[in-house]
């Protein structure tokens, strides 16, 4: 039975991975609360040599809360609640291709994601995390009292209607309004809470007057020393703090087939700065 956690941090900002746990087995309350804490200290974690089913997929996510739906992508059969990402040979895009956090045109956003591999490529395939806490501290004080006051617009019209281009599902449009910085609820700890692929302008601002300064935002928070790469092998799962962390699927392995399950996790009332 798993009994304890061992953690080595990848980075001097983000990313640690949990040796000595057994994910097929059920995580206890104690272990449950172990990982929460390593996975809002680090913002994202990894477990190598892991072999699961989608079964225990499923019952691990949902350890740490009530998945979210499934909608622009199709489902795992048998498994409503997690979602196929595929790349096929032949396929030159892949899904998750830039830099963002998952879902943020919702009014509460998914906390955090479990994406677990399937199918490989031989070479490539990497995901790339970067810390917005991290982002956030490096900012001067001045900037971080203005950011501190501000909401923006995040909206899914650009990448709902790529998708539904891509997969023949509906666009449905959605739209929600964040604070730009945000508290995490866990550690108090504040970071930004914005991302290219779904901010289009600050609450109150057009979108050209918005431009200028988002921009600066997205380049600052992928400086290096923000990041941390992680390559897939079989057996590895990433689990990620959705609301402190964006990520980047590169897309570096075309002619060959990679596929992963993901599973989101619904969270709660995002804590203003």
């Amino acid at each position: 039975m798993n009994r304890t956690i061992r953690i080595r941090r990848a980075t001097g900002c983000i990313g640690a991975e949990i040796d000595a746990l057994d994910l097929r087995e059920p995580l206890s309350d104690e272990l449950r609360d172990a990982v929460r804490s390593a996975l809002a200290e680090h913002g994202v974690i990894f477990f190598r040599n892991q072999s699961i089913t989608p079964e225990q997929h499923d019952r691990f996510a949902r350890r740490f809360g009530e998945p979210t739906e499934v909608n622009m992508i199709g489902a795992v059969p048998g498994f409503p609640n997690m979602s196929e990402l595929a790349k096929a040979e032949e396929q030159l895009d892949n899904i998750g291709g830039g830099w963002h956090a998952d879902q943020t045109f919702h009014e509460v956003p998914p906390w955090g994601t479990v994406l677990v591999a399937r199918e490989l490529p031989a070479f490539g395939g990497d995901t790339l995390f970067s810390s917005m806490a991290a982002a956030y501290d490096a900012l001067s004080d001045g900037l971080k009292a203005t950011l501190d006051s501000l909401r923006a617009v995040h909206d899914n019209s650009i990448v709902g209607k790529s998708l539904a281009a891509k997969t023949g599902r509906p666009h449905i449009p959605r739209q929600a309004v964040h604070p730009v910085v945000i508290r995490h609820p866990v550690t108090g700890r504040k970071s930004l809470f914005v991302n290219r692929a779904y901010t289009t302008r600050f609450e109150g601002w057009s979108e050209r007057d918005s431009e200028a300064l988002l921009s600066y935002l997205y380049i600052h928070g992928q400086r290096p020393e923000f990041q941390c790469r992680f390559h897939w092998e079989p057996g590895s799962i990433a689990f990620w703090d959705n609301i402190q962390v964006w990520h980047y699927a590169a897309n570096d392995y075309h002619g060959q087939r990679r596929v992963m399950h993901r599973m989101a996790i619904k969270g709660t009332t995002l804590i203003a700065a």
